[in-house]
């Protein structure tokens, strides 16, 4: 499982030119699924996300406080294309990518850990849609993390 996560100081998606979720100060996590991840890999990350300390406190910009911290926003999408292969020829191959039956599983179980495991605001994305995603990326902070 791997994810692209974003300190935003605000983002929404769209789709069909509706805002579907909108959040304010917090994260925005691309999140691409493999064949083969598990709970234990949403597991891994989840207590990542939520911890990494990655917010500046009230004095300064430093990586302190983290997601739970701060209690601030994050909004979760699914993002098959963090699997794109792009070592042969020009067009991305995306076989790395969980079929979509598979990865709807997998995403509706994160989206339903990371609630149980925190009271901070949830938001996502619709699996599958044609969303787009503006993100009002703060810093720029981006960093990936990988389960594996």
């Amino acid at each position: 499982m791997r994810s692209l996560i974003q300190r935003v100081t605000s983002a929404s998606v769209q789709v069909e030119n509706k805002i579907i979720s909108e959040i304010g100060s917090g994260l925005v996590v691309l999140l691409g699924i493999t064949h083969n991840d598990s709970a234990n890999d949403s597991n891994y990350l989840i207590n990542k996300i939520l911890n990494l300390r990655i917010f500046g406190d009230d004095n300064s910009d430093n990586f302190e406080l983290s997601l739970l911290d701060t209690n601030k926003d994050i909004l979760i999408i699914s993002q098959f294309t963090l699997y794109a292969d792009t070592k042969k020829g020009r067009r991305p191959s995306f076989i790395e990518s969980a079929k979509s039956d598979v990865a709807k599983k997998i995403y509706d179980e994160f989206i339903s850990l990371i609630k149980t495991q925190t009271e901070i605001n949830v938001k996502t994305g619709i699996f599958g849609a044609k969303m787009l995603v503006n993100i009002n990326n703060d810093g720029p902070v981006t960093i990936s993390m990988d389960s594996r």
